[in-house]
């Protein structure tokens, strides 16, 4: 954090000119009151989830969101759009300039190709039966066909250890070469259960589903280290949610020499973890460990808000003893960095337009200058 008096001057478009000491800018400085920093990057959002706002029961679990997701994501289009739009300048207003968002449909390009905002398209595949695994490929490489026409930057990824059979890994983990890779990372106890020993509350959504589980054999590992082999293409590594990960599973990524080359980044959704398990990541132990981490609002299905402010104030309140400006470093540099944007986006660099925001010292206000 720079002292008060540096000044960041910027042209009327926003692109990086210099900072320097207050005593050699000359006039017409503008005094703003809180702390100047980059726009924020958001690393893990559903924009096409927005229409589901205030539409499911907290604190139930991820499998009873899941089951809720899969039954009511479908609705009038036109909902759905308008939804996408407001949920767009509801991250606008609060200093978002770059999104990863998730994708399982083509509603947020009409949105999109306004290029209001950065974003690094995941196209999510899913499809836990290995007999669907070549038809939910090609559905995948169809979606991200419409992206790559209007420019919009994508890469198809797997949705959650749970939900990918090993046919279709073998048919996505091939395009992972020079792309950011994101995943849902250990969000609940159950996940590492299912690995583990083949229990927990995912064979109950499997039934109620009618997915049938026997082709599954557990690892006897959780999760991370089980499926953890398939990212070996990806340039950078996205783990979202992260909130059951444990000290060995770290250790395990520690030990992974094959991904020297690769970028490891674990992304923060707090407010989400808290509106569906009601439990938090254990920051302390990432940060102990040294590991990268990046924050995110999640989709407004699981969430309130679509305001990195609100994470980093969720994440201050349980963890008082974290400095405000390594919380802001999430926030700018490390996300985009982790979206491959920090060419232009996250730090106040010569050359760089990477938005400017003021937040207020009480962090209850954020303002988007440029």
């Amino acid at each position: 954090m720079l002292p008060e008096h540096f000044v960041l001057i910027t042209n009327s478009k926003g692109k990086i000119e210099n900072i320097i000491e207050e005593k050699d800018a000359g006039e017409n400085i503008q005094q703003l009151q809180g702390i100047i920093t980059p726009g924020f990057i958001n690393t893990h959002c559903h924009t096409e989830l927005s229409h589901l706002k205030n539409t499911i029961q907290e604190k139930t679990g991820l499998v009873d969101f899941v089951l809720n997701i899969v039954n009511n994501r479908n609705a009038n289009e036109e909902n759905i759009l308008q939804a996408i739009q407001n949920a767009e300048e509801e991250m606008l207003q609060n200093g978002i300039v770059a999104v990863g968002d998730i994708c399982n449909t083509a509603f947020s390009l009409q949105q999109k190709k306004q290029n209001k905002i950065a974003y690094y398209n995941f196209i999510e595949v899913s499809g836990w039966l290995p007999q669907i695994a070549e038809k939910k490929n090609s559905e995948a490489v169809a979606l991200a066909q419409k992206f790559s026409k209007l420019q919009q930057p994508c890469v198809i990824v797997p949705h959650a250890p749970y939900s990918v059979s090993e046919n279709l890994w073998s048919l996505i983990n091939q395009q992972f070469h020079h792309h950011t890779i994101t995943i849902h990372n250990q969000e609940t106890k159950a996940e590492n259960d299912l690995f583990l020993n083949g229990t927990g509350s995912f064979i109950s959504m499997y039934k109620q589903m009618n997915i049938a589980h026997n082709s599954f054999k557990p690892s006897t590992q959780n999760s991370l280290p089980s499926y953890f082999h398939q990212l070996c293409n990806a340039q950078n590594i996205l783990l979202v949610h992260n909130t059951f990960t444990s000290i060995t599973d770290i250790q395990f990524l520690q030990q992974q020499h094959f991904f020297s080359q690769t970028q490891i980044y674990f992304c923060l959704c707090p407010n989400a973890n808290l509106y569906i398990e009601n439990v938090l990541p254990n920051i302390e132990l990432l940060r102990a460990n040294h590991v990268q981490l990046t924050l995110g609002t999640d989709s407004l299905a699981s969430n309130h808000s679509l305001n990195i402010v609100d994470e980093i104030k969720t994440i201050l309140k349980h963890y008082p003893q974290i400095a405000i400006t390594e919380v802001l470093q999430w926030a700018t540099l490390n996300g985009a960095k982790a979206l491959a944007m920090d060419n232009n986006l996250g730090s106040f660099e010569k050359g760089k337009t990477p938005g400017v925001v003021v937040l207020s010292n009480n962090y209850n206000a954020v303002k988007r200058l440029i």
